[in-house]
């Protein structure tokens, strides 16, 4: 059984974003990198499922530019087999990642395919879907815990409501959640080890792939401050301000 895995470079979930001053988006120079964190869950699920014997093939796979080979590395130090990079510098769409990855999934014909439920920097929560729409493959989203056995993949997710869980039949792409479980921390035998593991490199053009921006930022701002809270005297005071000040209470 072969899985891919989609790993994005995103800024480290720890560094405080900051703004542009002109609002066209927010500074990436000189700020600490690193893989998504929705996707380290991916790759560990990944690794996991070839520790239990189910999976005989991990295969990571980033599109971003040359420096994403230090988050494939990362993937490899955890436990893939091998990276593919796919070599682009500028913003990416949702859409244009979904076709590579279909590409890719095409030519590599992996069993399973897991992505991270959202990258953090985007938010965008469209990739997992978009993929598996242009493959035409079963989907589950939000995944907090996956099964596999007898060629169908069992995953529970979250809902309002409850826990759903699917079945779906191999091969087919799921999105992981927070919940799924915790990634592990690379050892350094296994940080040196990653260094000689095959890591190709190719560009979109190679996948006939437009990755060129189909929508504009118009602007980017940080939110607003929170303001302070008040202290009050007595519950009608505190109706008093809900009603009148935060319009929260008819």
């Amino acid at each position: 059984m072969k899985i891919l895995v989609a790993v994005k470079r995103v800024v480290d979930a720890n560094f405080r974003v900051r703004v542009k001053s002109d609002g066209s988006g927010v500074e990436l120079d000189n700020v600490k990198m690193s893989m998504n964190p929705f996707d380290e869950i991916a790759v560990e699920e990944a690794v996991r499922l070839k520790e239990k014997g189910i999976a005989t093939e991990i295969v990571a796979v980033s599109i971003g530019p040359a420096k994403a080979e230090d988050t494939l590395r990362q993937a490899l130090a955890m436990g893939a087999d091998r990276a593919i990079l796919v070599v682009h510098d500028g913003r990416a769409e949702p859409l244009g990642i979904a076709k590579t990855l279909a590409a890719i999934a095409r030519a590599e014909a992996p069993d399973l395919l897991l992505l991270g439920k959202q990258a953090i920097d985007d938010d965008s929560n469209q990739t997992g879907q978009m993929l598996a729409a242009l493959l035409g493959r079963g989907q589950a989203t939000f995944a907090s815990k996956i099964e596999i056995a007898n060629g169908n993949a069992t995953v529970a997710r979250e809902v309002d409501g409850g826990q759903q869980t699917l079945e779906l039949t191999l091969p087919a792409v799921v999105t992981v959640d927070l919940r799924l479980n915790t990634p592990r921390f690379a050892s350094l035998p296994n940080i040196i080890k990653a260094r000689a593991k095959p890591l190709t490199k190719t560009t979109p053009a190679e996948f006939g792939v437009d990755l060129a921006p189909r929508l504009t930022v118009l602007k980017v701002e940080e939110p607003p401050v929170r303001q302070a809270g008040v202290i009050v005297g007595s519950v009608t005071e505190l109706v008093d301000k809900l009603r009148n000040q935060a319009r929260v209470l008819p």
